[in-house]
């Protein structure tokens, strides 16, 4: 039995987040921490003075960055690519999925675009039935993903494009369920891991996805611009959606879908720093803290008498809130006003608190979110 995570206290002071502000919002993007912003400008100074700095050394910060970003999902460096955004992962794993015309290709309903419009693309060049999977009344998307893949007299599925959580309010997705539900029914599994790796552990080993993918910029505390492929050695062998010396022979596994312009010296830097910050940490440790945070927010939303969903169908790090009449006009903009960020999310109050909130920020927030709906009682 795995030792309990060492708890993990407020990071605060390793980032740039003023004393007044509570920034609960990370499932949008991160602020940078310290490490992160001076290997930045580190890079910056390399390119400013290119004369300086030889570039021969720039390799090794590629095989430094892909190697933290395979150490947080399970995965050897051979089987992570790099590349410009999820999306640009998405489309390659799109690229090279051949599917029998008549399956079906499974997915949640308000999926994020980057892990639709590839996906629809492929549906309709190989006549593949998209099913979308309509939030479920009790809000077990587990339970309802089951259903589908199982359901009786159902085409054959062929692909699943799921997400370990749903972005718009956290809501549970369970891979460790439906992973082999998928694998059972003889489909390819495509996974999103956007909103999970960072914060939540993650292994490739346990859900074998045939392709996984993240950014840097949101939970791993990393650049803009910036992601990760994993690809399956079954899938390792594909074409990339874009050709140059980098990533063809003799180049080895899913560095075959590298992108170009590879070597930067400033976003590779900044990613490995993020990278290795977060597993100096431990993502257990992560993943406690958080969710020691989103349940103490959950029970003061509950204090105001807002819905929120069961412990065991919220992932830990986001919390989404979505009152029956909606969210008040305007909610965002007035938080904002009171120095609390937060996003709304297809009609949810997403709240997402990293490793830099304290008890402060929840405070903050609780007030803030009780002026906005005129005063209700309760407390952080």
């Amino acid at each position: 039995m795995p030792a309990p995570a060492q708890e993990l206290p407020c990071q605060r002071h390793l980032f740039e987040v003023p004393a007044e502000v509570s920034y609960l919002d990370a499932a949008a993007w991160s602020p940078l921490p310290l490490c992160v912003r001076a290997a930045g400008e580190t890079g910056l100074l390399i390119k400013r003075r290119p004369w300086d700095h030889p570039r021969e050394v720039i390799p090794a910060w590629v095989e430094r960055a892909r190697a933290a970003a395979a150490g947080l999902i399970g995965a050897g460096p051979d089987d992570v690519a790099i590349v410009g955004a999820v999306s640009h992962a998405m489309a390659v794993a799109a690229h090279n999925l051949a599917s029998v015309p008549g399956g079906r290709l499974l997915r949640v309903a308000d999926e994020f675009p980057s892990l639709r419009f590839a996906f629809d693309r492929l549906a309709a060049a190989r006549g593949l039935i998209v099913e979308e999977v309509a939030r479920p009344p009790d809000g077990d998307w587990t339970a309802a993903l089951l259903a589908a893949i199982a359901r009786p007299g159902a085409p054959p599925l062929a692909i699943a494009t799921l997400t370990p959580l749903h972005w718009t309010d956290g809501s549970l997705i369970d891979l460790d369920r439906l992973a082999p539900a998928v694998h059972a029914a003889g489909a390819a599994l495509v996974i999103d891991a956007t909103q999970a790796v960072g914060a939540v552990p993650v292994d490739v080993a346990r859900w074998r996805p045939d392709f996984l993918a993240f950014p840097t910029y949101k939970w791993t505390l990393g650049p803009y611009g910036l992601a990760f492929l994993y690809a399956a050695p079954h899938r390792q062998d594909g074409l990339a959606l874009d050709e140059h010396s980098g990533n063809r022979p003799p180049a080895v596994g899913a560095r075959r879908y590298d992108r170009g312009e590879l070597n930067d010296p400033v976003a590779l830097p900044m990613a490995a720093a993020g990278l290795e910050l977060i597993a100096g940490w431990g993502v257990p440790a992560v993943a406690a803290r958080l969710r020691g945070l989103t349940d103490r927010l959950a029970d003061a939303m509950a204090a105001l008498d807002l819905p929120i969903a069961p412990r065991s169908l919220r992932a830990p790090h986001i919390l989404g809130i979505r009152p029956p009449g909606g969210l008040p006009a305007g909610l965002v903009e007035g938080l904002r006003r009171n120095a609390v960020f937060a996003s709304e999310r297809a009609g949810a109050l997403r709240l997402s608190p990293h490793v830099w909130v304290d008890d402060g920020d929840l405070a903050r927030c609780v007030d803030a979110i009780r002026a906005s709906l005129g005063g209700r009682s309760g407390a952080a």
